[in-house]
């Protein structure tokens, strides 16, 4: 037997009762972006989703609420946390936001496209990479003022950081969150920055060993070469003492000619005295 519609009404227990309406909130406008605020400071992300959601699709102020920039942030951080960057890319590029709302958004739409990038490539980022994407995806005018920027994050923001870094190079969660808070960021912007200093300051303490070897090296090169140096002078000087000697045997009183016969020095010379005239008988 097929149950029909039409029999549906007051009297029928297959009818929905009042307690299973969906409530109508009747927020104004500013009360909604008042709780808007209240729950993105707290960093309850989830409980700012079911807020966004209970709001009536027909809501009496919906044109006011949709120009609202509290609660376009609020929506557009619910939808980056859920992983609906789509969702969030169209609600940053169709609202101008203030100066202040800048480097959140800021941050939220280079993480969002860092992501998807990792996703589609199956390995992290590096700088290189980074660099492309953003690149590739610019900031769009409307969470930038067009101000060139060499670092992704403020000044206060980096100096903060680092702060943290010096006390504590691996933050916990707790830690991650409180910093986020205190910057503006998210807890995986936090915990990514800290990934990024401590490979840095490996990178560089490599280097410096790295440089200091070499140094030793050359040094100990220099100090081998300087000592080899002396060598060759203390052979080179006994050579020079041969002659001397040999000066010496030649000009002694008398040589050794090839038949064994000694001869004077003259003669060796090849100058032969005249020999004294016969006398006379």
């Amino acid at each position: 037997m097929a149950l029909g519609l039409g029999g549906l009404g007051p009297g029928n227990p297959l009818a929905p009762s009042p307690m299973f309406t969906l409530p109508t909130l009747n927020f104004t406008a500013t009360q909604v972006a008042a709780v808007c605020e209240t729950l993105e400071e707290s960093g309850d992300i989830e409980r700012l989703g079911r807020f966004l959601w209970s709001l009536p699709v027909a809501h009496p102020n919906c044109a006011e609420l949709n120009k609202n920039e509290s609660v376009l942030r609020a929506r557009a951080l619910v939808a980056f946390h859920a992983g609906h960057f789509r969702d969030m890319y169209q609600i940053l590029e169709s609202h101008r936001f203030t100066k202040e709302s800048h480097a959140k958004l800021q941050a939220m739409w280079l993480e969002a496209h860092y992501q998807e990038a990792e996703k589609l490539r199956g390995r992290p980022l590096g700088p290189v990479d980074k660099y492309r994407v953003r690149k590739k995806f610019p900031l769009p005018r409307t969470i930038w003022d067009g101000e060139q920027k060499t670092h992704c994050f403020k000044e206060r923001t980096r100096s903060l950081l680092r702060e943290w870094y010096l006390q504590d190079p691996y933050p916990n969660p707790t830690k991650k969150r409180e910093l986020a808070q205190a910057t503006g960021l998210t807890p995986t912007q936090v915990g990514n920055w800290f990934k990024n200093r401590r490979q840095r300051d490996r990178a560089a303490a490599a280097k410096n060993r790295l440089q200091q070897q070499q140094m030793q090296q050359q040094q100990q090169q220099l100090a081998q070469s300087s000592a080899g140096g002396r060598r060759p002078e203390s052979t080179e000087s006994r050579p020079e003492s041969r002659p001397h000697s040999e000066d010496l045997s030649c000009t002694s009183g008398h040589a050794h000619s090839p038949g064994g016969l000694s001869t004077s020095s003259e003669e060796s010379s090849g100058i032969l005295s005249p020999s004294p005239p016969p006398t006379r008988t």
